[in-house]
């Protein structure tokens, strides 16, 4: 299995989109730290918040957390609602 992003790496993809953690979180309703908690514990909310600034699925930045220990995906890992991600 792919091994999750380093937390730097995630920064500096965002910082290529031009924007930031703070700034996500805020756009998001969010104070400026609170998806900073998405770099050190699962938090769904967030990982679809990063993942769709960066244009991929959050699958794609934390394997760990959406593949089993089979390989397989875990299904009950889904976009909010509010997201609106296919």
């Amino acid at each position: 299995m792919k091994k999750d992003w380093h937390q730097a790496d995630i920064i500096a993809a965002l910082h290529k989109q031009r924007t930031s953690m703070a700034a996500l979180s805020r756009s998001a309703g969010l104070s400026a730290s609170t998806l900073a908690n998405v770099l050190v514990r699962p938090w769904p909310k967030g990982e679809w918040l990063v993942a769709e600034a960066l244009g991929i699925h959050p699958a794609e930045i934390w394997p760990s957390r959406y593949y089993g220990q089979d390989g397989e995906l875990i299904v009950y890992r889904k976009p909010p609602a509010r997201l609106g991600v296919p």
